[in-house]
């Protein structure tokens, strides 16, 4: 269990003055000078040693991708802050932006600054609007108190810029994200090139999640040793963790990495429902990760190889619980639904095959589909995962590849008793 004196978000609940004041009395823009003196390279190696990997939903190591980025480039340099927190269950940034945004801003100027970027955009979900105004008057404070903008007292020149965006899903993935930036349809781009060479108005960019910058300036301050020594290797540091379903007490909590799943849910959201032997299934890291069924849950640890070792993710560590009460193919019918809604539409695969599934999954929860469909069904999943521009074909189908591993019975029960039923009702 982290221990108080390791958090990084204090004020995440929102008890504290949120104001650029109350911020600096948390320790916030302590001696942030000090910090840009070391260098570009010290802060990406720092970053790089602490093992800090993305946290929004891939985990790819952050030092390492902010390395990428070109060091002698005529072109201008872009961060961009990816705020479109849409995945379901996903609830975590929003709290950051809303009681704790000037983490954000001051990661933003350190993380720009490493990368040799003079200025930032933060992308924000089309639905939230008082986070937004939060972000927006954080940033005020920092340009009235002269802590970025042109000539600051960090002597490096920076300009961060609020972006709202319209609500869409797919807009949380990266180049679709920059293609709204730039104000055209949010649809992802082909890779190559990727945005460390072409990104926003085709210069150098790379596009982080809330999370991954905010906690930035605390790494710096505290050293890359102290927060490499919480978790386990490869899978270090702190993490907001976002519990809902079927607990007592839904909430957001800071955690140390590779804490198991059993303790987070009894200390943090009093248990599940009906407790532990009542547990279905968890998802672990939003509806876009395949679920786990509870006979897994027993020794899980929260973290990215503990996940991938059961064919599922961390991914934004958005634990969605369900307890036995749950319909479980009505459930996954309906995140086959948002997926299908979601798709920009731009891949056949996708496209077509999403809303198939769909249609799939809804029969099937009326018991109404053959037992060989459940084949045809995983086989589809594979037709669009990994065949599409972006990774939303693979977030749209692995949670139902996750389902049939772990719910085939399920499905099976669903459809010998609408036989066994209707062969009543002829004889009757």
């Amino acid at each position: 269990m982290l221990a108080d004196k390791d958090r990084i978000f204090t004020n995440i609940y929102g008890f504290h003055d949120t104001s650029l004041a109350g911020a600096r009395k948390r320790g916030l823009w302590d001696d942030t000078k000090r910090l840009i003196d070391k260098g570009h390279d010290w802060i990406i190696n720092e970053v790089k040693a602490s093992g800090l990997r993305g946290r929004g939903g891939a985990g790819f190591p952050t030092g390492l991708k902010w390395s990428f980025m070109p060091k002698n480039d005529p072109r201008p340099s872009y961060l961009v802050v990816n705020g479109d927190e849409s995945e379901p269950g996903s609830c975590k940034d929003r709290e950051i932006l809303r009681h704790d945004p000037h983490h954000l801003v001051e990661g933003c100027l350190l993380a720009s600054f490493a990368m040799r970027a003079h200025t930032c955009f933060v992308y924000i979900r089309g639905e939230f609007i008082r986070e937004r105004e939060a972000l927006e008057r954080a940033v005020k404070e920092a340009y009235d108190a002269r802590l970025i903008g042109k000539n600051n007292i960090h002597g490096w020149d920076f300009d961060l810029v609020v972006h709202h965006g319209a609500g869409a899903y797919i807009c949380g993935e990266e180049t679709a994200l920059l293609e709204s930036l730039e104000g055209k349809k949010g649809q992802p781009r082909l890779k190559p090139p990727f945005p460390a060479n072409t990104g926003l108005y085709g210069s150098p960019t790379t596009v982080n999640n809330v999370e991954s910058i905010a906690v930035v300036p605390t790494i710096l301050r505290r050293g890359s040793a102290w927060f490499s020594g919480i978790g386990r290797p490869n899978n270090t540091g702190t993490k907001l963790f976002q519990i809902s379903g079927h607990v007592n007490k839904p909430c957001v909590v800071e955690e140390a990495m590779s804490i198991p799943l059993r303790e987070l849910l009894e200390k943090h959201a009093g248990g599940v429902r009906g407790g532990w032997d009542n547990l279905l299934a968890v998802i672990p890291g939003g509806s876009s990760m395949p679920c786990i069924a509870a006979g897994d849950c027993q020794e899980l640890l929260m973290d990215f190889d503990s996940m991938s070792a059961l064919k599922s993710g961390l991914g934004t560590a958005a634990v969605i619980v369900m307890d036995k009460s749950t319909d479980i193919i009505k459930a996954f019918a309906r995140i086959a639904y948002f997926y299908k809604h979601e798709s920009c539409g731009q891949c056949t695969p996708c496209r077509e095959g999403v809303a198939w599934i769909w249609r799939l999954m809804e029969r099937m929860s009326k018991g109404e589909a053959e037992k060989s469909e459940i084949d045809l069904l995983f086989n589809v999943t594979k037709q669009v995962e990994g065949h599409t521009i972006c990774a939303f074909g693979e977030g749209a189908v692995w949670p139902i590849q996750g389902f049939l591993r772990n719910f085939r019975t399920v499905i099976e029960e669903r459809i010998d008793h609408r036989i066994a039923a209707e062969a009543r009702e002829a004889a009757e």
